[in-house]
Protein backbone atom coordinates (compact mmCIF):
# COMPACT_ATOMS: atom_id res chain seq x y z
CA UNK A 1 0.00 0.00 0.00
CA UNK A 2 2.91 2.34 0.57
CA UNK A 3 3.24 3.17 -3.10
CA UNK A 4 -0.22 5.05 -3.15
CA UNK A 5 1.27 7.40 -0.64
CA UNK A 6 4.47 7.87 -2.27
CA UNK A 7 4.24 11.33 -2.84
CA UNK A 8 2.72 12.35 0.24
CA UNK A 9 5.49 10.75 2.21
CA UNK A 10 8.52 12.36 0.11
CA UNK A 11 7.20 15.57 0.41
CA UNK A 12 7.74 14.49 4.13
CA UNK A 13 5.20 17.13 5.36
CA UNK A 14 1.28 18.05 5.47
CA UNK A 15 -0.14 21.41 5.69
CA UNK A 16 -2.46 21.48 8.73
CA UNK A 17 -3.45 24.82 8.98
CA UNK A 18 -0.62 27.12 9.22
CA UNK A 19 1.32 24.24 10.99
CA UNK A 20 3.68 21.37 9.23
CA UNK A 21 3.52 18.01 10.78
CA UNK A 22 5.64 15.01 9.47
CA UNK A 23 3.62 12.68 7.36
CA UNK A 24 2.83 9.40 8.69
CA UNK A 25 2.40 6.13 6.54
CA UNK A 26 -0.15 3.88 6.67
CA UNK A 27 1.16 0.21 7.24
CA UNK A 28 -0.51 -3.42 6.61
CA UNK A 29 -0.64 -3.89 10.63
CA UNK A 30 -2.87 -0.19 10.51
CA UNK A 31 -4.86 -1.70 7.54
CA UNK A 32 -5.57 -5.40 8.80
CA UNK A 33 -7.12 -3.82 11.94
CA UNK A 34 -9.84 -1.74 10.24
CA UNK A 35 -10.76 -4.38 7.45
CA UNK A 36 -13.59 -7.22 8.13
CA UNK A 37 -11.53 -9.48 10.03
CA UNK A 38 -13.97 -9.61 12.69
CA UNK A 39 -16.60 -11.17 10.40
CA UNK A 40 -14.31 -12.77 7.77
CA UNK A 41 -16.78 -11.39 5.18
CA UNK A 42 -16.45 -10.12 2.04
CA UNK A 43 -18.23 -6.58 1.13
CA UNK A 44 -19.52 -4.96 -2.18
CA UNK A 45 -18.42 -0.90 -1.64
CA UNK A 46 -19.24 1.02 -4.43
CA UNK A 47 -17.56 5.11 -4.23
CA UNK A 48 -20.05 7.29 -6.36
CA UNK A 49 -18.15 10.61 -7.65
CA UNK A 50 -19.01 13.92 -9.15
CA UNK A 51 -17.45 13.18 -12.60
CA UNK A 52 -15.38 10.60 -14.02
CA UNK A 53 -12.55 11.23 -16.13
CA UNK A 54 -11.12 14.52 -14.55
CA UNK A 55 -7.82 14.41 -12.68
CA UNK A 56 -9.15 14.33 -9.33
CA UNK A 57 -11.22 11.70 -9.55
CA UNK A 58 -8.61 9.94 -11.72
CA UNK A 59 -6.46 10.03 -8.31
CA UNK A 60 -9.31 9.18 -6.01
CA UNK A 61 -10.00 6.06 -8.33
CA UNK A 62 -6.18 4.87 -7.37
CA UNK A 63 -7.24 4.64 -3.44
CA UNK A 64 -10.84 3.26 -3.82
CA UNK A 65 -9.13 0.18 -6.50
CA UNK A 66 -5.62 0.14 -3.86
CA UNK A 67 -7.98 -0.71 -1.23
CA UNK A 68 -9.52 -3.77 -2.59
CA UNK A 69 -6.44 -4.90 -3.16
CA UNK A 70 -5.38 -4.64 0.30
CA UNK A 71 -8.43 -5.72 2.39
CA UNK A 72 -9.65 -8.39 -0.37
CA UNK A 73 -13.23 -6.47 -0.68
CA UNK A 74 -15.01 -5.22 -3.99
CA UNK A 75 -14.45 -2.12 -3.95
CA UNK A 76 -15.06 0.35 -7.39
CA UNK A 77 -15.60 3.46 -8.70
CA UNK A 78 -18.44 5.34 -10.77
CA UNK A 79 -19.35 8.47 -11.83
CA UNK A 80 -21.45 10.53 -14.70
CA UNK A 81 -19.52 11.60 -17.99
CA UNK A 82 -20.34 15.55 -16.67
CA UNK A 83 -21.26 17.21 -13.08
CA UNK A 84 -24.93 16.04 -13.29
CA UNK A 85 -26.82 15.58 -10.22
CA UNK A 86 -29.59 13.48 -12.08
CA UNK A 87 -27.17 11.14 -13.61
CA UNK A 88 -25.50 10.90 -9.61
CA UNK A 89 -29.05 9.41 -8.59
CA UNK A 90 -29.88 6.92 -11.12
CA UNK A 91 -26.07 5.38 -10.78
CA UNK A 92 -27.57 5.08 -7.16
CA UNK A 93 -30.60 3.47 -7.84
CA UNK A 94 -28.46 0.88 -10.40
CA UNK A 95 -26.05 0.43 -6.75
CA UNK A 96 -29.35 -0.49 -4.36
CA UNK A 97 -30.58 -3.01 -7.54
CA UNK A 98 -27.88 -4.79 -7.48
CA UNK A 99 -27.33 -4.79 -3.91
CA UNK A 100 -24.23 -3.45 -2.91
CA UNK A 101 -23.00 -3.51 1.08
CA UNK A 102 -22.15 -0.04 1.01
CA UNK A 103 -21.79 3.31 -0.77
CA UNK A 104 -19.23 5.84 -0.48
CA UNK A 105 -20.31 9.67 -2.31
CA UNK A 106 -18.86 12.62 -3.22
CA UNK A 107 -22.27 14.05 -4.15
CA UNK A 108 -22.60 17.07 -7.04
CA UNK A 109 -25.67 18.47 -5.28
CA UNK A 110 -26.61 16.95 -1.81
CA UNK A 111 -30.16 17.93 -2.00
CA UNK A 112 -30.67 15.69 -5.47
CA UNK A 113 -28.77 12.52 -3.85
CA UNK A 114 -30.80 12.49 0.00
CA UNK A 115 -33.59 11.30 -1.01
CA UNK A 116 -32.24 8.06 -3.06
CA UNK A 117 -29.73 7.44 0.06
CA UNK A 118 -32.60 7.10 2.37
CA UNK A 119 -33.71 4.58 0.29
CA UNK A 120 -30.18 3.09 -0.22
CA UNK A 121 -30.53 3.02 3.96
CA UNK A 122 -33.35 1.44 4.49
CA UNK A 123 -32.43 -1.53 2.71
CA UNK A 124 -29.32 -1.65 5.20
CA UNK A 125 -26.74 0.06 2.82
CA UNK A 126 -24.28 2.01 4.27
CA UNK A 127 -23.65 5.12 3.19
CA UNK A 128 -20.45 7.63 3.50
CA UNK A 129 -20.21 10.61 2.61
CA UNK A 130 -17.24 13.14 1.42
CA UNK A 131 -17.34 16.93 0.24
CA UNK A 132 -20.97 17.20 2.02
CA UNK A 133 -20.69 18.31 5.45
CA UNK A 134 -24.52 18.91 5.73
CA UNK A 135 -25.85 16.09 3.84
CA UNK A 136 -28.79 13.64 6.37
CA UNK A 137 -28.76 10.49 4.75
CA UNK A 138 -25.23 9.25 5.25
CA UNK A 139 -23.93 7.09 8.45
CA UNK A 140 -20.95 8.75 8.44
CA UNK A 141 -19.22 12.11 6.96
CA UNK A 142 -15.32 12.34 6.47
CA UNK A 143 -14.26 15.58 5.52
CA UNK A 144 -10.09 16.03 4.86
CA UNK A 145 -10.13 19.61 7.47
CA UNK A 146 -11.97 22.13 8.73
CA UNK A 147 -13.65 23.60 5.62
CA UNK A 148 -13.87 26.94 7.07
CA UNK A 149 -9.69 26.67 8.04
CA UNK A 150 -9.48 25.38 4.53
CA UNK A 151 -10.81 28.60 2.95
CA UNK A 152 -9.32 31.08 5.35
CA UNK A 153 -5.69 29.41 4.23
CA UNK A 154 -6.85 30.19 1.03
CA UNK A 155 -7.35 33.76 1.47
CA UNK A 156 -4.31 34.20 3.75
CA UNK A 157 -2.24 33.56 0.80
CA UNK A 158 -4.33 35.34 -1.85
CA UNK A 159 -4.68 38.58 -0.03
CA UNK A 160 -0.90 38.28 0.65
CA UNK A 161 -0.43 38.59 -3.09
CA UNK A 162 -3.26 41.02 -3.64
CA UNK A 163 -1.18 43.22 -0.78
CA UNK A 164 -4.35 43.05 0.71
CA UNK A 165 -6.99 45.39 -1.28
CA UNK A 166 -8.48 45.54 -4.49
CA UNK A 167 -11.73 43.21 -6.44
CA UNK A 168 -11.96 39.21 -6.12
CA UNK A 169 -14.35 37.03 -7.17
CA UNK A 170 -15.34 32.99 -5.92
CA UNK A 171 -16.02 29.67 -7.77
CA UNK A 172 -17.83 26.20 -6.28
CA UNK A 173 -18.56 23.97 -8.33
CA UNK A 174 -22.10 23.89 -7.42
CA UNK A 175 -23.92 26.37 -5.31
CA UNK A 176 -25.47 23.51 -3.59
CA UNK A 177 -22.01 21.99 -2.65
CA UNK A 178 -21.70 22.93 0.78
CA UNK A 179 -18.33 22.00 1.45
CA UNK A 180 -16.89 23.94 -1.13
CA UNK A 181 -19.16 26.56 0.11
CA UNK A 182 -17.60 26.57 3.60
CA UNK A 183 -14.78 27.07 2.18
CA UNK A 184 -15.89 30.50 0.03
CA UNK A 185 -17.03 31.14 3.45
CA UNK A 186 -14.67 30.66 5.76
CA UNK A 187 -12.75 32.57 2.77
CA UNK A 188 -14.67 35.59 3.12
CA UNK A 189 -15.05 36.00 6.73
CA UNK A 190 -10.95 36.14 7.00
CA UNK A 191 -11.29 38.56 3.96
CA UNK A 192 -13.12 41.02 6.26
CA UNK A 193 -11.20 40.81 9.29
CA UNK A 194 -7.96 40.52 7.87
CA UNK A 195 -8.45 42.32 4.62
CA UNK A 196 -11.09 45.18 4.81
CA UNK A 197 -9.58 46.60 1.82
CA UNK A 198 -10.70 43.70 -0.33
CA UNK A 199 -14.43 43.16 -2.00
CA UNK A 200 -15.61 40.05 -3.49
CA UNK A 201 -17.79 41.13 -6.89
CA UNK A 202 -20.22 39.48 -8.40
CA UNK A 203 -22.13 35.99 -6.85
CA UNK A 204 -20.16 33.04 -6.04
CA UNK A 205 -19.32 31.57 -10.26
CA UNK A 206 -20.91 27.79 -10.52
CA UNK A 207 -18.33 26.10 -12.45
CA UNK A 208 -19.67 22.24 -12.64
CA UNK A 209 -16.41 20.86 -11.70
CA UNK A 210 -14.93 21.87 -15.73
CA UNK A 211 -12.39 23.76 -16.38
CA UNK A 212 -13.67 25.61 -19.61
CA UNK A 213 -17.25 26.69 -17.34
CA UNK A 214 -14.02 27.70 -15.30
CA UNK A 215 -12.15 29.64 -17.79
CA UNK A 216 -15.36 31.46 -19.16
CA UNK A 217 -17.01 32.46 -16.27
CA UNK A 218 -13.60 34.26 -15.56
CA UNK A 219 -13.23 35.87 -18.63
CA UNK A 220 -16.95 37.25 -18.23
CA UNK A 221 -16.05 38.52 -14.87
CA UNK A 222 -12.73 40.44 -16.23
CA UNK A 223 -14.95 41.75 -18.96
CA UNK A 224 -17.04 43.10 -16.45
CA UNK A 225 -14.95 43.64 -13.39
CA UNK A 226 -11.51 44.80 -15.47
CA UNK A 227 -9.74 46.13 -12.08
CA UNK A 228 -10.27 42.13 -11.05
CA UNK A 229 -7.07 41.07 -8.78
CA UNK A 230 -8.24 38.49 -7.50
CA UNK A 231 -9.22 34.63 -7.74
CA UNK A 232 -10.29 32.38 -4.83
CA UNK A 233 -11.11 28.74 -6.32
CA UNK A 234 -12.98 26.25 -4.93
CA UNK A 235 -13.29 22.95 -7.54
CA UNK A 236 -10.11 22.06 -8.75
CA UNK A 237 -10.64 23.07 -12.19
CA UNK A 238 -10.58 26.86 -11.45
CA UNK A 239 -6.68 26.55 -10.94
CA UNK A 240 -6.34 25.38 -14.77
CA UNK A 241 -9.16 27.55 -15.90
CA UNK A 242 -7.70 30.33 -14.30
CA UNK A 243 -4.47 30.11 -15.60
CA UNK A 244 -5.25 29.79 -18.85
CA UNK A 245 -6.75 32.96 -18.10
CA UNK A 246 -4.29 34.57 -16.98
CA UNK A 247 -1.93 33.59 -19.21
CA UNK A 248 -3.91 34.55 -22.28
CA UNK A 249 -4.19 37.89 -21.05
CA UNK A 250 -0.72 38.33 -19.87
CA UNK A 251 -1.69 39.12 -16.39
CA UNK A 252 0.72 37.83 -14.53
CA UNK A 253 1.27 39.78 -11.27
CA UNK A 254 -1.54 41.46 -12.00
CA UNK A 255 -4.58 38.83 -11.60
CA UNK A 256 -3.97 36.29 -8.53
CA UNK A 257 -4.92 33.05 -7.75
CA UNK A 258 -5.35 30.63 -4.81
CA UNK A 259 -7.72 28.04 -4.23
CA UNK A 260 -8.02 24.31 -4.70
CA UNK A 261 -6.00 22.45 -7.72
CA UNK A 262 -3.48 19.54 -8.44
CA UNK A 263 -0.01 19.65 -9.83
CA UNK A 264 -0.95 17.74 -12.79
CA UNK A 265 -3.62 19.71 -13.92
CA UNK A 266 -2.19 23.53 -12.56
CA UNK A 267 1.57 22.75 -12.85
CA UNK A 268 2.33 24.29 -16.01
CA UNK A 269 0.75 27.85 -14.58
CA UNK A 270 2.92 27.59 -11.44
CA UNK A 271 5.88 27.03 -12.98
CA UNK A 272 5.46 29.98 -15.14
CA UNK A 273 4.31 32.44 -12.43
CA UNK A 274 0.74 32.45 -13.87
CA UNK A 275 -0.76 31.09 -10.51
CA UNK A 276 1.28 31.25 -7.47
CA UNK A 277 -0.59 28.83 -5.01
CA UNK A 278 -2.85 25.44 -5.11
CA UNK A 279 -4.07 23.68 -1.62
CA UNK A 280 -5.38 20.08 -2.38
CA UNK A 281 -6.09 17.04 -0.15
CA UNK A 282 -4.98 13.58 -1.67
CA UNK A 283 -8.14 12.18 -3.24
CA UNK A 284 -6.74 8.50 -3.09
CA UNK A 285 -6.33 8.72 0.62
CA UNK A 286 -9.69 10.16 0.78
CA UNK A 287 -11.09 7.54 -1.00
CA UNK A 288 -9.10 4.62 0.88
CA UNK A 289 -10.34 6.18 4.14
CA UNK A 290 -14.04 6.20 2.66
CA UNK A 291 -13.66 2.75 2.26
CA UNK A 292 -12.32 2.01 5.77
CA UNK A 293 -15.34 3.93 7.75
CA UNK A 294 -17.70 2.16 5.43
CA UNK A 295 -16.35 -1.78 6.61
CA UNK A 296 -15.78 -0.22 9.95
CA UNK A 297 -19.72 0.19 9.74
CA UNK A 298 -20.73 -2.90 8.14
CA UNK A 299 -18.61 -4.74 10.66
CA UNK A 300 -20.18 -2.92 13.64
CA UNK A 301 -17.61 -1.20 14.80
CA UNK A 302 -19.57 2.44 14.24
CA UNK A 303 -18.78 3.20 17.58
CA UNK A 304 -15.11 3.90 17.21
CA UNK A 305 -15.65 6.28 14.14
CA UNK A 306 -15.22 9.48 16.56
CA UNK A 307 -12.78 12.15 17.52
CA UNK A 308 -9.32 10.77 18.01
CA UNK A 309 -9.95 7.88 15.78
CA UNK A 310 -6.24 7.41 14.11
CA UNK A 311 -6.76 5.68 10.22
CA UNK A 312 -2.96 5.04 9.84
CA UNK A 313 -3.16 7.72 6.83
CA UNK A 314 -1.74 10.63 5.89
CA UNK A 315 -3.53 13.50 7.00
CA UNK A 316 -6.23 11.16 9.27
CA UNK A 317 -4.26 9.91 11.61
CA UNK A 318 -6.36 11.67 14.75
CA UNK A 319 -10.09 12.97 13.17
CA UNK A 320 -11.81 15.51 14.91
CA UNK A 321 -15.43 15.97 15.12
CA UNK A 322 -17.48 19.91 14.98
CA UNK A 323 -18.86 21.13 18.04
CA UNK A 324 -22.80 21.23 17.45
CA UNK A 325 -25.25 18.09 17.01
CA UNK A 326 -23.74 16.85 13.82
CA UNK A 327 -22.11 14.03 15.68
CA UNK A 328 -21.83 11.86 12.28
CA UNK A 329 -19.14 14.39 10.56
CA UNK A 330 -15.64 13.55 11.26
CA UNK A 331 -12.64 15.22 9.69
CA UNK A 332 -8.99 15.20 9.37
CA UNK A 333 -5.69 17.38 9.04
CA UNK A 334 -5.27 16.53 5.43
CA UNK A 335 -4.61 19.52 2.90
CA UNK A 336 -1.22 20.07 1.12
CA UNK A 337 0.03 23.70 0.70
CA UNK A 338 1.89 23.69 -2.87
CA UNK A 339 3.95 26.57 -5.25
CA UNK A 340 6.79 26.45 -7.37
CA UNK A 341 9.14 25.26 -4.58
CA UNK A 342 8.02 22.14 -3.28
CA UNK A 343 5.36 21.43 -6.73
CA UNK A 344 8.18 19.21 -8.04
CA UNK A 345 7.31 16.66 -4.58
CA UNK A 346 3.46 15.86 -6.13
CA UNK A 347 3.14 13.73 -9.02
CA UNK A 348 -0.88 13.92 -9.26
Amino acid sequence: MNKLFTSLVVAGSLVSGTALAQAPVATPDMISTMTSDATGKEYSIATVIKVDGIAWFDRMREGVEQFGEDSGHDTWMVGPSQADAAAQVQLIENLIAQGVDAINIVPFSVEAVEPVLKKARDRGIVVIAHEASNIKNADFILEAFDNHAYGAKLMETLGGYMGGEGQYTATVGSLTSKSQNEWIDGAISYQKEHFPDMELVGQRLETYDDANTDYNKLKETLTTYPDLKGIVGGPMPTSAGAGRLIAERDLKDKLFFAGTGLVSVAGEYIANGDIQYIQFWDPAVAGYAMNMLAVMALDGKADQIKAGLDLGLPGYTDLSTPEGDNANLVYGQGWVGVTTENMDKYDF
